[in-house]
């Protein structure tokens, strides 16, 4: 039996919306950062379910003077985007293709876990949000499990990341070679967060017919410390329409919508 011990995050942390289905259906893992000082998720659910009854507006969004982006997209046209709360509408239902998308992305391995989709009859558009921590990075690279820099460590031949499919970085990304127990830099575990989001966005995008955008909220204050790191991943990006639809946004400009 799975253990809903985490079904109702901490009231001090909700502003709003505690009493939506999908509390009912969020991984414990999601559910039990509610309970932090510092909640992640309880920032991202706060400041956006306030402004998104139902939808947030593509405009408003692109009005809003982002930390780094292109001030003019050349598109005029609005679009009604409606949150996917880490996958989920907040009725509880599933992001349509989401899954199928994953398990072609990531396989067998942990799932990526994107905070934020905003679904738009054009447009579908990934949010990565940071409160207090940088952008993850490899874990088994950390551990020293990769298998193309540690083989002698692990019992994988290869990374996923790195073989012919739909997982493959360098589709996406100038990220060099594939690396090895002697590359000094290792840009796939600098960015493996970002890079793994921008797989399964651009990839769940294709699913859906939309024109797909990575974009990033977090602290105007802590901008300068990810400032380089999103900097040199974005000057990666292997495709210019891509890349131009790219944002990095204060959550003070997203506080400054109306909220509903």
């Amino acid at each position: 039996m799975t253990d809903r011990s985490f079904d109702t995050p901490h009231p001090k942390r909700l502003w709003t919306g505690s009493g939506e289905a999908i509390f009912s259906v969020l991984p414990n893992t999601i559910l039990t950062n509610f309970y932090s000082d510092r909640s992640e998720n309880a920032l991202l659910w706060n400041l956006i379910y306030a402004r998104a009854q139902p939808t947030l507006s593509l405009k408003a969004l692109l009005a809003l003077k982002p930390l780094w982006g292109s001030a003019d997209l050349g598109d005029d046209q609005d679009d009604h985007l409606v949150p996917y709360y880490w996958g989920y509408h907040r009725d509880g239902s599933r992001l349509q293709w989401l899954d199928d998308t994953l398990a072609d992305v990531d396989g067998a391995g942990p799932r990526t876990e994107v905070d934020l989709f905003l679904l738009g009859e054009r447009r579908l558009i990934a949010v990565e949000s940071k409160h207090t921590s940088g952008f993850g990075r490899c874990a088994r690279y950390a551990a020293q499990r990769c298998p193309e820099i540690h083989p002698a460590n692990t019992d994988d031949p290869h990374c996923r990341y790195w073989e012919p499919g739909p997982a493959l970085f360098t589709n996406l990304l100038q990220v060099g070679s594939r690396p090895t127990s002697e590359s000094e830099v290792v840009p796939c575990n600098v960015h493996y967060q970002l890079a793994r989001t921008l797989l399964v966005g651009s990839e769940l995008a294709r699913r859906l017919g939309r024109q797909f955008a990575l974009w990033v909220f977090l602290p105007r204050k802590g901008w300068r410390a990810l400032e380089p790191a999103w900097l040199d991943f974005v000057a990666r990006v292997d495709d210019d329409l891509a890349w131009r639809w790219m944002r990095a946004i204060a959550w003070e400009q997203i506080r400054s919508l109306p909220a509903r």
